[in-house]
């Protein structure tokens, strides 16, 4: 080793210990910053930015897991759904068809039963037009011929009319419900069956004196029957048909005698004319009956139109009344509260006292011009329950309603003038559908009716104890009263000299 290199190794061991110096002040620079980072968490944000990559990669793992899984699945129930599709077209497609072919098979099933319909209803106008025909020669052998039930080869049984009855039956037995235009076409439907009969005891007859004859009386008795229907009435209808009768015997009588060659045939023309000839009466009669019974329903409704009207006018009255009432009360009480603003404690109290009581007596007028607004607007009324024993008896009451604000002036109005003696009111039913609750009472005593064609007429037989259960029944709350004190008829009757009109009032001043 040289000079030089001793030099060298001074050297070295002098950068060497200046290496070890800088290398200790970094290492303890490195403690300072590490001591440094640990108390600001550094280290933590490391381990936690480190954990948080692993956790996005691993989430990035397993999304693009999901991402497949879940694209095999969709694209699996595509493929099945596709698949349900598919068959649900085949099914509907299957249905379709089926539904089609039902629509059809039942468009055929209404033609069928339409031309079955017509059918039936053309066999049955036929039945009905010879069952009327049979029955006039039924008439004919029992009114004529002297028919005896042992000769059951010549008259048609009855079992057998009763049978061709319920598929076809009588207009005579239905007439009270038929209208007036049903009544129009029955008849049309009698004469056919007369023109029929007409001309089949026409073409009996071959000499020229025998068609004469049967000619003339052809025509008389068509005149004749026109003069009864043109003087048939409605309590007349028992006379009017026996007046067809003795038409008909006065002709075979007369035809008879005239040529006895003709008699047999011409007793059965007579026979079963008659019997048409009866058939129309009573057509014609219930037609004038139905005529009348329209016309008295246009009364009853122009009068009941003209009594609503009357009610409703009473009722402005009365509100314009109660406005003016509650007009003056309101006015007083405003009136009163400026001077109780002023008042010393004595009038205080007198005034607020005064107040309370206009206030009540505001509040009755309230409930009173709500009441005139309800039967005003609305259906409310009063149902009511009257009877007339001076007039009607103990059996037949009396069941109307009232939109009068004071009811008992509607019943004192039906016993003014129209009966002797004036009604006693049995029970008042207050309902918001006053016109419901009396169809409803009517309903249920329609088989009670006093008069069975003019149903406007509201009296009905029954007994006071079973309206007091229908009353108590449809209204628990309603009071009803059984007692008929017919005061006016009992004093009637006790008495055998007429009262006089000259009376004195009570309130009159002798001074």
């Amino acid at each position: 080793m040289g000079f030089m290199d001793i030099f060298k190794i001074k050297e070295f061991k002098s950068e060497i210990d200046r290496l070890q110096s800088a290398n200790q002040e970094l290492l303890n620079s490195n403690e300072v910053m590490n001591s440094q980072l640990q108390e600001l968490g550094a280290f933590d944000y490391y381990k936690i930015k480190e954990m948080t990559d692993l956790l996005q990669s691993e989430y990035h793992q397993k999304e693009k897991d999901l991402q497949t899984e879940y694209a095999d699945k969709i694209k699996q129930a595509e493929t099945d759904l596709s698949k349900r599709i598919s068959r649900l077209e085949e099914v509907i497609s299957d249905r379709e068809e089926k539904s089609t072919a039902v629509l059809s098979s039942l468009d055929d099933l209404r033609l069928q039963e339409a031309k079955l319909t017509k059918s039936v209803k053309t066999q049955t106008n036929k039945l009905a037009r010879s069952k009327e025909l049979v029955k006039a020669i039924n008439y004919t052998f029992e009114k004529y011929l002297n028919y005896e039930p042992s000769q059951s080869t010549i008259k048609l049984p009855e079992n057998d009319l009763s049978d061709l009855e319920e598929i076809s039956p009588s207009v005579i037995l239905k007439l009270h419900c038929m209208d007036v235009k049903d009544l129009r076409k029955a008849y049309r439907e009698n004469d056919k069956q007369i023109n029929t009969i007409l001309e089949k005891y026409s073409a009996r007859y071959t000499t020229k004196a025998n068609q004469a004859i049967y000619k003339l009386m052809v025509i008389a008795l068509r005149a004749e029957l026109q003069n009864i229907l043109y003087n048939l009435k409605y309590e007349k209808l028992d006379k009017s048909v026996s007046d067809v009768k003795t038409v008909t015997q006065k002709y075979l009588k007369i035809a008879g005698d005239g040529n006895q060659s003709i008699a047999g045939t011409l007793t059965k023309f007579i026979g079963e004319i008659e019997y048409l000839f009866i058939n129309a009466v009573k057509i014609e009669y219930n037609y004038y009956v139905k005529k009348e019974q329209a016309r008295q329903e246009q009364l009853a409704i122009r009068e009941q139109m003209r009594q609503e009207a009357e009610e409703r006018k009473a009722l402005e009255a009365e509100r314009k009344k109660v406005e003016r009432e509650e007009s003056k009360y309101n006015g007083e009480i405003e009136k009163l509260r400026e001077q109780l603003s002023a008042a010393k404690d004595d009038e205080f109290e007198k005034l607020n006292a005064r107040i309370l009581e206009l206030q009540s007596q505001l509040a009755d007028v309230i409930v009173k011009k709500k009441e005139i607004s309800n039967l005003a607007n609305g259906k409310a009324g009063n149902v009511y329950v009257i009877s007339n024993l001076g007039s009607f008896g103990d059996k037949m009451f009396k069941i109307g309603m009232t939109r009068r604000l004071n009811p008992q002036d509607r019943v004192n109005e039906l016993g003014d003038a129209s009966v002797p003696f004036k009604f006693d009111v049995h029970s008042f039913i207050f309902s918001d559908d006053a016109v419901g609750l009396e169809n409803k009472l009517h309903q249920i005593l329609d088989d009670k009716r006093v008069n069975k064609v003019n149903r406007r007429k509201e009296f009905f037989y029954t007994s006071i104890d079973e309206l007091e259960q229908l009353v108590t029944e449809i209204e628990p709350t309603a009071e009803f009263n059984k007692t008929m004190l017919a005061e006016e008829f009992h004093q009637s009757l006790s008495s055998d000299v007429n009262y006089t009109d000259d009376y004195v009032d009570d309130n009159w001043d002798e001074e």
